[in-house]
């Protein structure tokens, strides 16, 4: 590209996640370019409100940009992500990477091989807390990590029913795969994403049917509003090869308050944060007395999650270096926790993510 122009940024799906991200690109040095959408008011009332090009057509939009961000959908996110890198553009892909894992792995095979890059837009990891922690880490102060406590927790938030969120076909799933695979991925960031060997699980539908026993059903069939069996909340018990551990808690909805927190367990240090706010507490010192016991409460710079994952995809557009955080072999692994929790949920058994095993539900 010519870096002597800004960086001209196409928006694949004009939902309210291409709203927010079109907001911070118009803060931005690269340029908002276009939109694309197939439902002509949702092109409307982006052109209306960004004076921006819109576009009905991937292909139109491609001509006119240097680099998309897609933000449709589950379901297709295949179709709009291997467009593009076919095109030879770099992506910003929305998380989760697919609906489902198969799709999953067929945009990472095409990412691997185009010219372009694919990031996957996994946002907590650059909230301030995060970053804190994740120096502190560097320096050593945590010791070594061997557990991390994920929580992802709302009161009272599911999306509405006739949003493509609760429609299984379109979304691959439930809370899990909305907002789950948010806390699935943070947490291996924080443990360096470790080999998993191993995961275990359970879902409980919006029907209050418990998952366990029962087909939460292919993913790859066509259209439906089909809720059933759509997940509101999930527990996972995740264990990695060099025997560290995480344990997950995600809800849409549940009768306990709405949680936020993560914990992270160290053998010199932990720490809490709550991922919606801009708090850390660190836990230095053991049982022994070699470490003295000092809880220090932190509170960093606050920063815009959505703004600072666009500025390092936004680099390595104008570089031509891919990004080394967010990449689609980190967000495949999540993918593959997932898939692999809706499979423990159906046969109540854990699964196998031994090299040669597929997580692939039935």
């Amino acid at each position: 590209m010519n870096n002597d122009q800004p960086t001209r940024i196409g928006i694949i799906g004009l939902g309210h996640i291409g709203h927010d991200h079109a907001d911070c690109l118009c803060d931005s040095t690269a340029t908002l370019a276009g939109g694309m959408d197939i439902d002509s008011e949702a092109r409307a009332e982006f052109a209306n409100t960004y004076d921006m090009p819109v576009f009905e057509d991937a292909d139109a939009l491609f001509d006119a940009v240097d680099a998309v961000i897609v933000a449709t959908p589950n379901r297709y996110h295949e179709q709009y992500a291997v467009a593009a890198l076919e095109a030879g553009l770099d992506v910003l892909l929305e998380k989760p990477l697919a609906h489902s894992l198969a799709s999953a792995e067929r945009i990472a095979a095409t990412a691997h091989e185009a010219d372009g890059f694919c990031m996957v837009g996994f946002k907590n990891r650059f909230a301030a807390p995060v970053e804190l922690l994740k120096q502190f880490q560097q320096e050593g102060r945590f010791g070594e990590l061997h557990h991390i406590e994920a929580n992802y927790i709302r009161r009272r938030g599911v999306p509405h029913r006739t949003s493509w969120f609760t429609q299984r076909p379109l979304a691959g799933g439930g809370a899990l795969i909305d907002i789950g695979v948010h806390a699935i991925d943070l947490a291996l960031y924080l443990l360096d994403f470790p080999p998993i060997v191993e995961v275990t699980g359970t879902t409980r539908s919006l029907d209050e049917t418990p998952a366990a026993g029962t087909d939460h059903g292919s993913t790859a069939t066509d259209g439906g509003t089909d809720t059933s069996n759509v997940e509101k909340s999930a527990t996972a018990f995740i264990r990695c090869a060099d025997g560290r551990t995480i344990s997950l808690e995600v809800a849409w909805a549940i009768t306990r308050s709405p949680d936020y927190t993560f914990a992270v367990q160290g053998t010199h240090a932990g720490a809490c944060f709550d991922i919606d706010k801009r708090g850390l507490t660190l836990y230095e010192g053991d049982h022994t007395d070699e470490f003295p016991v000092v809880d220090t409460d932190i509170t960093p710079e606050p920063n815009d999650r959505i703004a600072a994952e666009q500025a390092t995809f936004l680099r390595g557009v104008e570089s031509g270096a891919p990004p080394e955080q967010n990449t689609v072999e980190q967000a495949l692994t999540v993918q593959r926790i997932s898939e692999a929790i809706y499979r423990s949920a159906e046969t109540g058994r854990a699964v196998s993510l031994a090299e040669g095993d597929t997580a692939e539900r039935s």
